[in-house]
């Protein structure tokens, strides 16, 4: 049986649909937007994660016998309201960023377009999935940028909540890591997992030689051996003793890595393993990744950085009304105008302007109604950034599931190679590109 994803949600959308019932304003047409006023952490660019799962999770949000019971129960809504909930379908449209893609400060990443009471209760569920999701890619990405052509996998379920993790496992795929540790990320998401052993398995053995052979004799020559367990020059070669020549890699957990792993290195080809690859892990974040760009390593496990945001847990998106119709039925820009809080109204198409393939600005067009926004044809040297994702209440299924997230990661990796050479750099600083906005002509 399915769960709902209903009570997902905080209480005063709620409430909030509650009064609109009351007050006759919840059929009222409305576009509500979801975007972020800034990049955290003063990062150059922001990308788009955790579409594909909102997709599916919309799919859930219905009211059954035992979340009405709760409302009830709970005296959240009244009577009228718990009627309108059972018989609750999301009927509107979502336009978007596709999954994977950059963002920037006021793109408009989702437009939710539909009466006021179907788009209100969304605004949790979206920003819980978006905010999450976008944070982890994004720091995900940078790791990526900075690691160059050396394989990334995500191992950091264990610092995060158990469903947080897998949603973490997802976003990072999608900005670039090649594998995760995470098996249900794994089945759900058809992500490539790895793993081998942790130091407990050596510890558990007498020796760290009976732990190798064993560790062997049940994954294969071609596993990695963590070294570092005891002393890490023994630990190597012991590890050549027992495995031969062949071994297929060593893992590093400990100490300073860029120079623990030139004198594994130097010890491996010494000892004739010149094949065995060396994989780094020990809180690896972008700037420890960038810092090993010269040194002999193979592979990054990233955990606690990633799945965290790398101190960034969340993008800071916001969902707000910016355009809804009014008693006479005309359209009206709206938004809300608090210092620092601003957001801009009315119903937006947003493009990527480039020249010679790299993005120089992000342009997005801004009109009080539901007039044609224009099209990449009347932008050229843009590239259009939004697609369909929800038409008349009906999901575009090829956005979700392992499709949808294999789709997303190569989005991801076409679109970045757009960055100008600026936004590759870890250090603070402005957006890489500007958001210019025009208004409907």
């Amino acid at each position: 049986m399915t769960s709902s994803t209903a009570l997902l949600t905080d209480r005063y959308e709620l409430t909030m649909l509650a009064a609109a019932l009351r007050d006759g304003t919840a059929a009222r047409p409305s576009v509500f937007e979801l975007f972020a006023r800034r990049l955290s952490g003063g990062r150059r660019f922001g990308v788009v994660a955790g579409t594909g799962r909102l997709l599916s999770l919309l799919r859930d949000f219905r009211f059954g016998e035992d979340e009405l019971r709760f409302l009830r129960d709970n005296h959240v809504v009244d009577a009228e309201t718990l009627t309108y909930l059972e018989n609750y379908r999301f009927t509107g449209s979502i336009h978007g960023y596709r999954e994977g893609e950059l963002y920037f400060p006021g793109s408009p990443i989702l437009t939710v377009e539909g009466s006021f009471a179907d788009a209100v209760v969304l605004e949790t569920i979206a920003l819980s999935v978006m905010n999450h999701d976008s944070a982890v890619a994004t720091a995900a990405s940078r790791m990526s940028i900075a690691a160059g052509e050396r394989p990334l996998s995500e191992m950091g379920s264990r610092r995060a909540a158990e469903m947080s993790a897998v949603a973490a496992a997802r976003a990072a795929y999608i900005a670039g890591f090649g594998a995760t540790s995470n098996l249900e990320a794994g089945r759900r998401w058809n992500i490539p997992t790895m793993g081998t052993a942790a130091h407990s398995w050596t510890l558990l053995h007498e020796t760290e030689e009976d732990a190798f052979r064993a560790q062997i004799d049940s994954l294969g020559v071609d596993t990695t051996l963590l070294v570092d367990t005891y002393d890490i020059r023994e630990g190597v070669a012991t590890a050549i003793r027992v495995a031969g020549t062949d071994l297929g890699g060593v893992r590093l957990d400990s100490g300073d890595l860029p120079t623990v792993a030139a004198a594994v290195r130097e010890h491996l080809d010494e000892l004739g393993a010149r094949n065995t690859k060396i994989t780094v892990t020990s809180d690896l974040d972008e700037y420890a990744i960038a810092a090993l760009a010269a040194s002999p390593v193979d592979f990054y496990g990233v955990g606690t950085s990633v799945v965290t945001g790398s101190g960034y847990p969340t993008a800071g998106m916001v969902y707000k009304l910016v355009a809804r119709q009014d008693a006479g039925g005309g359209w009206v820009a709206v938004a809300k105008a608090s210092t620092d809080k601003g957001s801009k109204g009315g119903r937006k198409a947003a493009f990527r302007t480039l020249r010679d393939g790299v993005a120089t600005a992000e342009t997005v067009v801004v009109s009080d109604g539901f007039e044609e926004l224009g099209t990449a044809a009347e932008h050229p040297g843009s590239r259009p950034l939004q697609v369909t994702l929800v038409d008349g209440g009906e999901i575009d299924s090829s956005y979700e599931g392992a499709a949808g997230t294999a789709s997303a990661r190569e989005h991801h990796l076409h679109v970045r190679e757009e960055l100008p050479v600026r936004a590759l750099a870890l250090s603070k600083s402005d957006p890489a590109i500007p958001t210019l906005f025009f208004d409907q002509e």
